[in-house]
This record gives structure tokens, sequence and C-alpha cells, in this order.
């Protein structure tokens, strides 16, 4: 068997293995462009707190901990983070199947915690956002690195068929000149 056979086999298997994958991440990524990024099923509720709320990230994180654990919610499996706006504050925490945000009111011992349920597309928007969890996280990574495998066995691919040797150099140069163009007019 040839490496040029070997390197097609390779282009093949990877190809075909990843495309599911690549297919959502298209999907989500084309539409996010235009604003489609799916919906939340959302439940507020009100919190009776026995002091003010403290800008300060574990605390707050604890405290939503309690709060989800109360109502047999999992833990959202993005990272939490303290959003602030002037004098005010939120703590949020964002993840693939549910966002919470915890806030205060106009009240300082009451509080209002706001539980986003993902509906299915935006689950998988969360996900191409790098809100799954570690699994997703380090597939994610296996995905971008069999992408650029994908690419780069094409590539050789082509350059190697004199037939199609110049045409691959030509639509690379293309492809790279859009792309720098693109980024300067936007």
């Amino acid at each position: 068997m040839s490496n040029r056979t070997n390197l097609i086999k390779a282009h093949l298997f990877l190809a075909t293995f990843i495309f599911p994958a690549v297919l959502m991440f298209l999907v989500t990524g084309g539409l996010y462009t235009w604003g489609i990024k799916g919906s939340y099923n959302t439940q507020e509720y009100s919190l009776a707190l026995a002091e003010p709320l403290s800008k300060e990230l574990p605390g707050l994180k604890a405290l939503v901990e309690q709060e989800l654990q109360q109502r047999s919610l999992a833990f959202p499996t993005g990272a939490a983070k303290i959003k602030s706006a002037g004098n005010s504050f939120a703590f949020e925490w964002t993840g693939s199947k549910r966002d919470v945000v915890l806030e205060p009111t106009s009240n300082e011992l009451i509080a209002t915690l706001v539980v986003k349920e993902t509906t299915w597309y935006r689950n998988l928007v969360q996900l191409h956002k790098a809100k799954g969890g570690q699994l997703f996280k380090i597939y994610a990574a296996f995905l971008a690195v069999g992408l650029f495998l994908v690419l780069l066995t094409g590539f050789i691919t082509a350059l190697q068929t004199p037939k199609y040797r110049r045409l691959a150099i030509y639509s690379s140069l293309a492809g790279l000149l859009l792309f720098a163009v693109a980024i300067i007019a936007s």
C-alpha cells in the first residue's frame, strides 16, 4: 500500500468519524452569526436572605448551590462569575443545560434566582460556546485536531495529484486573501 493510499484512508476515516460533530458546530455557529441562538424555559424564585448579598464569588456560589440542591437541580457545567454594571451586580453560572442568575433586588434582604433550562437547540449552542462539562471539552479539543488533520490530509492529497495541484494552490491563496479581507473589513 502506498503512502498516498494510507493518506486517503486516514482522510476518509477522520472525515466520516468527526462529521456529526462538525455538522453540529457548523449549524450552531452559522445560525448564531445571524442571531439564532435557541431559547430557554425560565423559572424565577424569590429568596429571603438573612443578610444582604456580598459581591464575593465563593459565598454567592455556595448560596446558589444550596438553592439548586433544595430544588433537586444539577449545577451548571460551565464557569461561575460575577457580572458588574455600575453599582449593581449579578452572579452568573452558565452551562450546557442550565444557566443560573442570582441578583439582589431593591430590598437588600430579598434576592432573585433565575434558573434557565435550555431547549434542545440552545443546549447545542451552549456546547459550541464551551459551556459543557469536561468530557465534552476534551472531545471538542480532539475534534479540532481531527478537523485540522482532515484539512491537512486533503490538502496534501491534492498537492500530490498533479491534476489538482494548481487548483489546490490557487484556491488556498484565494481563501487566504478572502479571509484577510473579511478580517480587515470587519
